[in-house]
């Protein structure tokens, strides 16, 4: 597995950071308690730390020998609004928000990897994000937008993210789409509403909203190449009738995913004109709005390989998987890799009960039996980099 990078820290180390993190969740870009644990870590490794970029971003940097070849590692901070079930010492603190994400673990691999580079030789610089407000979609642009690869001019960046249901420690990544592109969308019908007894007084809004709910699923079937991928899904109807009045306004609201812009394009047209064809035939008034939060996380050839030979010098072979399926969950590190080249991977959290409960669930943890593993392999990325080290 390559040369011991446990010199200058243990596992346990992590383990406590990690769960002194997971304690103290904070949501979006109100991340005070967590940004000043991580600065403080940063600090004490010796390393030259940068605060409030894009609000709450932090940026450490370690540069060694005279190269100007640089390299970016990101990772996380942000928490859930969710109210935590789980019943060990180090859950939440804070009614009604957790880590169901896993970002207290991705944090403090990438410290451990800080802590162990601070004594390894490699000739560059590396620079050690720490991003806000990730579940939110909004964190990495503020960083963009405050100037992050100006301020700190990395060649490329890399990215990381736990996945339950994958084998604990599991390294794996491609090419191109490896995350889908998350787009929102509320269709606003104005119908005329009244007694519900006398229903052909009235133009329904849910009779037709039902039509379009139904139309919509023959976006993906009939107007999206069989070859790409995406998924348009209706998570909310919004009413103003009661049980004995037909309402008058109903509004929906849902989900896209799709891996190509070209493809999400498609589907925000053929949206629009479902919805005013339908509403026209009616009778009734639409309005309709269509916003991308996430863009599809793309990974660039070079860096992707650069992935794959860092995860084979951390992993044995079988342990490694690539190219693995893309995702159709979205990240926002993806505005990170539309103005720089990189890489973004999963790290499996486990199959089983431990570490194998979904994201974004109450009962969700992320496996500190894979710190090691993802500490590891950001330090054999960065030697490989930065130095040609084997790892």
């Amino acid at each position: 597995m390559g040369r011991d990078f446990l010199t200058n820290i243990t596992e346990a180390e992590m383990v406590t950071w990690r769960r002194d993190l997971h304690q103290c969740p904070e949501l979006g870009f109100e991340v005070p308690v967590t940004a000043d644990y991580i600065t403080k870590k940063l600090k004490s490794f010796g390393i030259e730390t940068h605060t409030e970029i894009g609000q709450t971003g932090i940026v450490g940097v370690l540069k060694k020998g005279s190269s100007r070849k640089s390299i970016g590692l990101r990772a996380d901070m942000d928490a859930l609004k969710i109210h935590e079930q789980n019943d060990f010492d180090y859950k939440s603190k804070t009614d009604g928000q957790m880590h169901a994400c896993g970002h207290d673990g991705h944090s403090s691999m990438l410290l451990g990897a800080a802590k162990a580079l601070k004594d390894l030789e490699f000739d560059g610089t590396v620079y050690f994000i720490f991003q806000p407000n990730e579940e939110h979609g909004l964190g990495a642009q503020a960083m963009i937008d405050d100037g992050l690869f100006e301020r700190f001019p990395m060649e490329a960046v890399y990215g990381m993210h736990n996945m339950p249901g994958r084998p604990a420690g599991q390294l794996a990544m491609k090419a191109g789409p490896i995350m889908a592109g998350e787009d929102n969308f509320a269709i606003k019908i104005k119908g005329r509403g009244g007694h519900a007894s006398q229903p052909h007084h009235h133009i329904d809004p849910l009779v037709i909203s039902a039509e379009i709910i139904l139309s919509l699923q023959t976006i993906v079937a009939r107007s999206v190449d069989p070859f790409e991928q995406a998924v348009v899904s209706v998570t909310e109807i919004e009413t103003d009738g009661t049980v004995n009045v037909i309402p008058s306004n109903v509004t929906l609201r849902g989900d896209c995913r799709s891996f190509k812009l070209d493809v999400s394009q498609t589907i925000e047209r053929r949206m629009k004109e479902l919805a005013n064809g339908i509403c026209a035939a009616h009778g009734a008034e639409v309005e309709f709005s269509y916003s991308r939060v996430f863009h599809a996380t793309t990974n660039s050839a070079t860096e992707s390989e650069n992935a794959y030979k860092a995860a084979l010098a951390t992993n044995s072979t079988e342990m490694v998987e690539y190219p693995c399926e893309a995702m159709t969950a979205s990240e926002d590190f993806a505005h990170m890799l539309l103005v720089k080249k990189g890489a973004y991977i999963f790290i499996g959290n486990g199959t089983d009960s431990e570490g194998g409960c979904m994201l974004h669930n109450p009962h969700y943890d992320f496996n500190d039996k894979i710190l090691t593993t993802g500490m590891r392999y950001w330090v054999n990325l960065t030697l490989q980099q930065l130095a040609g080290a084997e790892g």
